[in-house]
């Protein structure tokens, strides 16, 4: 069996355990909590679909703020189980559920790493392959945008460990400057236009003078 395979099937797994926990409540099993718990489980195994198949599934900060939801749930889960007579439906229910969020936690705070590929649009893509040749061929590679009295000056080189933009904003008022490193070209195209205004293009401007 392969890794492929394998993830299928623990997805495939994860989904069963939704089904059957739906199928549970309606036969009356279940903690009061557990509509809540069912919930954040299929949004769970959602984004659980979504890392395996390389998808993009709703936004990606939503992933993190679930995973650390569902690891808080667990530590509850554990310190009731600790401390309070339960009866032994309550137990394997509870036992079981934070068993299985462990797994989810994990894969759900690796997806919602925006630095991946599969958050880029198409357009982010194309623009990715055009800034990586402009790299391939000089690094670094700077470009300016000017607004009005603004001013976002852009530094970007490529490595062996990935990308960096170096950043120096100007105002009449103020400056600044920081740092960003990406692992991926597509993911520095999303900050520099969310973040500068610079595009390609305007690299493509500053290299050809």
């Amino acid at each position: 069996m392969n890794l492929d395979r394998a993830y299928y099937l623990l997805a495939a797994f994860y989904s069963l355990m939704v089904i059957i926990g739906v199928i549970a409540i309606f036969a009356g099993g279940g903690t009061l909590l557990a509509p809540v718990q069912l919930l954040l489980g299929a949004l769970a195994v959602v984004g659980l679909w979504g890392y395996i198949l390389k998808r993009r599934f709703m936004n990606p900060r939503m992933w993190r703020p679930l995973a650390g939801v569902l690891a808080v749930g667990i530590v509850v889960q554990l310190f009731i189980m600790l401390t309070t007579p339960l009866s032994s439906v309550l137990l394997t229910w509870m036992l079981t559920s934070s068993i299985f969020s462990v797994m989810l936690v994990i894969m759900l705070y690796r997806y919602g790493d925006r630095d991946q590929p599969l958050w880029a649009s198409d357009e982010e893509r194309t623009a990715a392959r055009q800034l990586d040749v402009l790299l391939s061929d000089n690094s670094p590679i700077m470009a300016i945008k000017r607004d009005g009295t603004r001013e976002n000056s852009v530094k970007v080189s490529k490595s062996n460990e990935g990308y960096k933009a170096s950043v120096t904003r100007r105002s009449q008022e103020s400056q600044e400057r920081f740092e960003e490193r990406f692992q991926y070209p597509e993911t520095l195209v999303f900050f520099l236009e969310k973040f500068t205004s610079v595009t390609v293009n305007d690299f493509k401007k500053t290299t050809s003078l």
